[in-house]
């Protein structure tokens, strides 16, 4: 159970000497105790990170004061988030409850850290599930004349609910490049495959017609390419000729809904970095 002062702090810059000592010693001076601390220095972009969970600081205000102005290090960048604060996440579904059912499962056990203030759909299937966990679900019918329109609408929602994550649960609508720029790094998606292996209609079909001996799953955040972004979780199964059309979706499907909740939950822990087109994900 967190304490009212747990903080976790991420550090992103040009990898230099003296970076841990100076912000180990920053912390001290404001009375911090380090919970944990993982950092990864890389040759390749020159770049340095670091995630510490830290308690006790006697002035956040203070630590950040120093962090901007006092700093010696080039390119010096840091995000610091309340682990009291919660997230307020907002899940678009379609059809496919399973990767929902683990969502809503994880939050209501405590594994992950967020409010869920709504479920949204353009069909309504699946609202006997946000009834049952006693979320509001938001049906928004997609007009095949305006199509847009219900996007506007979505937009609309979301803003007033204040959503802070977006999650893809298997909502099988493309969303426009105007809406997807906005919010770059707060919306994921899963998507049945190491990207960008088939895409399109009937996936599992196309992998049992090549006879593929590894199934997997990406859990990405969202961009204006379709499934181009940043990829923050993959895992894979092995399959056999024995296995039936049926039993690779099955088992692909039990993989998606694994991966996607892994990959929120490290987004909701603050255990991810941006670092251009990769993620930089934090173990602890």
């Amino acid at each position: 159970m967190s304490s009212k002062n747990e903080h976790i702090l991420c550090i992103l810059c040009k990898d230099q000497k003296g970076i841990v000592s100076w912000v180990t010693s920053l912390l001290a001076k404001q009375g911090g105790n380090i919970l944990d601390l993982e950092q990864h220095s890389e040759e390749e972009s020159g770049l340095f990170a670091m995630r510490l969970h830290v308690e006790d600081i006697s002035s956040m205000k203070t630590l950040e004061q120093e962090l901007k102005r006092k700093t010696p290090f080039q390119d010096f960048r840091f995000w610091i988030h309340s682990t009291l604060q919660k997230q307020r996440m907002a899940i678009l579904v379609s059809t496919e409850s399973l990767c929902l059912y683990d969502l809503l499962i994880k939050q209501t056990a405590g594994e992950l850290p967020c409010s869920i203030p709504l479920i949204v759909s353009h069909r309504e299937n699946l609202k006997p599930i946000a009834d049952h966990f006693s979320i509001p679900f938001h049906y928004l019918p997609i007009d095949p004349k305006n199509p847009q329109q219900q996007e506007k609408k979505l937009d609309a929602l979301l803003k007033k609910n204040q959503i802070d994550l977006i999650v893809l649960s298997r909502y099988m609508r493309i969303l426009s490049k105007d809406f997807v720029i906005s919010r770059l790094g707060k919306m994921i998606n899963i998507h049945h495959g190491f990207l960008p292996a088939f895409k399109g209609a009937k996936p599992y079909h196309q992998a049992w017609e090549r006879g593929v001996k590894i199934i997997g799953a990406t859990a990405h955040y969202v961009v204006e390419e379709l499934d181009e972004g940043p990829i923050i979780h993959q895992a894979t199964v092995e399959v056999t000729h024995r296995h039936s059309i049926q039993e690779m979706i099955r088992t692909g499907q039990d993989l998606e809904r694994k991966v996607l909740t892994q990959a929120v939950r490290a987004h909701l822990e603050h255990r991810i970095l941006l670092v251009g087109k990769r993620t930089w994900v934090f173990h602890f």
